[in-house]
């Protein structure tokens, strides 16, 4: 390419010219996402993974058109919404069209009588959340991009939550959605609240990262604002004591809405305090009264069975306060040499603990600070969030740390049998490592993306495929 005039003039006839974008500044805006390597290829003035054209949807039934003209072409799409993606996964790997959907938006609508709201694909997550608190609702699905990234997004990534304890992934919030298939076709997949015919197929698209399809519409759970939360942190011996209150918690039942816990180099910035010498636990539970006080004196007892003490709700309401904030990676990237990378895992309860351990140690050399915490937790295992702060001489050097990093990482995760991502999802930085993660399973993506994109047109180079 570039793409042909016939092309062009076909989006065009489709979408409306104005929304059909070939100026260098716009294709250049459209080659980068959140992920730190790429905010280094940015700062670099590298474009590594860039469009040809952008088209800008505004309609289900745009997007229809612009990949039944991409079929036609048999040219390669990459869907993009609000690019708050941290691993590259809307960067378009064979040029071709990236397909800007973060103009699906519009009304949403509240179904208080079966708890759902209904709302376009492009819709800002933390938008759609506020509105819906202003009329005593919530989602409680909280990832810390709440308004960085779209709803369509939290599907197409299998995002989740800092809430996920109680709530779930984005798996749980779902209730139905409406995809448009790489021929141009429509479906709607729902259950109503569950259904037996043949697989859940709203399954199938969820973290397939728009390689599968393009979400546009979504019907997401929603509960009442809950009544009541509590809070407490603790100091607990160290992460193996920590991990094993998890487990416990978990073992009885419970599902506080809030469970992180922080080694001692991450429990310094978690703490506010540089002095901070220990490992500490931060616990909320929520609901209603009586529920929300039974379940924080359960985890208090666990708690303190393994060693730990409270230290009060003051450290959780001051993180909560400022869970949004990103500030101190973003400076670290923009500063010349300066680096900062966020990688999540997961494993079993049996191998957590020596994960991190060897995590640890191999990162321990590649960056000045290594903090780790574990926020996720499942009755069978947790994840363990790694964030990495370094500086070196200048952004090509920092660019170079940045892959050793990741493939140090992905290593160390691939030896331990690990899961290689937990909520960020594959995207260009995990591509390389699909096939080794996923294993035989992997040929089952494979035949599902050949059977419903053929010509491999839809997001090229992402989950090994």
């Amino acid at each position: 390419m570039p793409e042909s005039p016939k092309l062009l003039r076909l989006l065009s006839a489709a979408v409306g010219a104005e929304n059909v974008l070939t100026d260098p500044a716009v294709l250049a805006a459209s080659s980068h996402d959140t992920w730190p390597v790429s905010t280094k290829w940015s700062r670099r003035g590298e474009h590594p993974h860039q469009a040809d054209v952008v088209v800008r949807a505004r309609s289900e039934e745009d997007v229809a058109a612009v990949l039944r003209a991409a079929e036609e072409f048999g040219t390669p799409v990459t869907t993009r919404a609000l690019g708050s993606s941290v691993t590259g996964q809307p960067l378009p790997t064979r040029g071709g069209i990236v397909l800007d959907v973060s103009g699906l938006t519009g009304p949403h609508e509240i179904d208080e009588i079966d708890m759902t709201v209904t709302a376009p694909a492009g819709v800002n997550g933390g938008d759609l959340e506020d509105a819906l608190n202003e009329t005593g609702w919530t989602m409680r699905f909280s990832p810390q991009s709440l308004y960085r990234s779209s709803v369509g997004g939290w599907l197409a990534t299998l995002a989740t939550g800092q809430f996920s304890s109680r709530y779930g992934g984005v798996e749980d919030l779902v209730v139905g959605y409406r995809v448009v298939l790489a021929d141009g076709a429509v479906a709607e997949l729902t259950a109503s609240p569950r259904a037996a015919m043949g697989p859940d197929l709203r399954q199938l698209f969820l973290g397939s990262e728009g390689t599968l399809g393009i979400v546009t519409r979504v019907t997401l759970k929603i509960v009442p604002l809950p009544a009541v939360q509590h809070l407490q942190t603790f100091l607990v011996p160290g992460v193996g004591a920590g991990l094993e209150i998890m487990r416990d918690q978990a073992a009885r039942g419970l599902r506080p809405s809030l469970l992180r816990l922080y080694d001692t180099d991450e429990a310094r910035h978690a703490m506010s305090d540089p002095d901070f010498d220990g490992t500490v636990l931060f616990v909320g539970t929520e609901g209603e009264p009586e529920t929300a006080e039974a379940e924080m004196a359960v985890i208090t007892r666990i708690a303190t069975g393994r060693g730990a003490t409270a230290l009060g709700p003051a450290p959780v309401e001051a993180w909560l306060g400022r869970r949004f904030d990103f500030s101190s990676v973003e400076k670290r990237l923009d500063t010349p040499g300066g680096f900062a990378e966020t990688i999540e895992v997961a494993h079993t309860w049996r191998h957590i603990e020596g994960l991190y351990t060897d995590v640890r140690k191999a990162l321990e050399p590649l960056a000045d600070e290594v903090l780790v915490h574990f926020s996720h937790v499942y009755p069978q295992g947790t994840s363990m969030y790694v964030i990495l702060l370094g500086q070196v001489e200048d952004d090509a050097g920092a660019s170079d740390r940045l892959a050793e990093i990741w493939a140090t990482t992905m290593q160390v995760c691939l030896d331990h049998g690990a899961e290689l991502s937990h909520h960020h999802g594959g995207g260009l930085a995990r591509s390389p490592y699909s096939r080794r993660s996923l294993g035989s399973a992997h040929r089952v993506l494979r035949r599902v993306k050949h059977a419903l994109d053929p010509e491999g047109l839809l997001n090229p180079g992402k989950l090994g495929l």
